[in-house]
């Protein structure tokens, strides 16, 4: 931001693991902090802004393990109770994008907020690595959604990227992934 000026802006891409403030999660139990926590300490002022995502079901691209290449998985529906299930059945079929109030993370009373932004539910974890058959037991944050991001875009159902190329087994940018593709 130095180099571009006062007037600069960035976009940083992360999983939402990474980009959601670690404060609204189970993390900060284990004394963990994110990207997300740390730039709203320093630069809140600045405007800055933390968008998660979320879906139902659909496909995505990953690896079953960090070093494996990444193919098409299925996503099965989101667990009962979950943030993305309450949104299913509330927007089946649709997509939205929720922008938070200012002051909806901080200081003001219970009553005044929307009842599920406040609330602690399981959000979906997809990132490089996904294992759908741990859908039951894992792969979900506790999450307080209105204090881990400023918006949230939600899709019923996503389809998995496609590659700009083909990885093979020996590609360097494997290690890389996906920011090497």
């Amino acid at each position: 931001m130095e180099h571009y000026g006062p007037d600069a802006k960035a976009v940083v891409w992360e999983h939402n693991t990474h980009i959601g403030d670690a404060r609204a999660t189970d993390m900060a139990d284990a004394g963990m902090v994110n990207v997300g926590q740390l730039v709203r300490e320093r630069h809140l002022a600045e405007g800055v802004v933390l968008v998660g995502s979320g879906s139902c079901d659909g496909t995505v691209i990953a690896a079953d393990r960090w070093g494996d290449l990444p193919r098409v998985m299925d996503v099965p529906p989101a667990r009962s109770g979950s943030l993305e299930d309450l949104l299913h059945r509330v927007l089946p079929g649709e997509r939205a994008l929720f922008v938070l109030p200012d002051g909806q993370r901080e200081g003001l009373a219970v009553g005044q907020r929307a009842e599920w932004f406040h609330r602690e539910r399981g959000h979906r974890a997809i990132g490089v690595v996904y294992q759908p058959g741990l859908e039951r037991w894992g792969n979900y944050v506790p999450t307080v959604l209105g204090r881990r991001y400023d918006a949230f875009c939600y899709l019923d159902h996503t389809n998995a990227l496609q590659p700009l190329r083909p990885l093979t087994a020996r590609s360097p940018e494997q290690e890389t992934w996906p920011a090497g593709v």
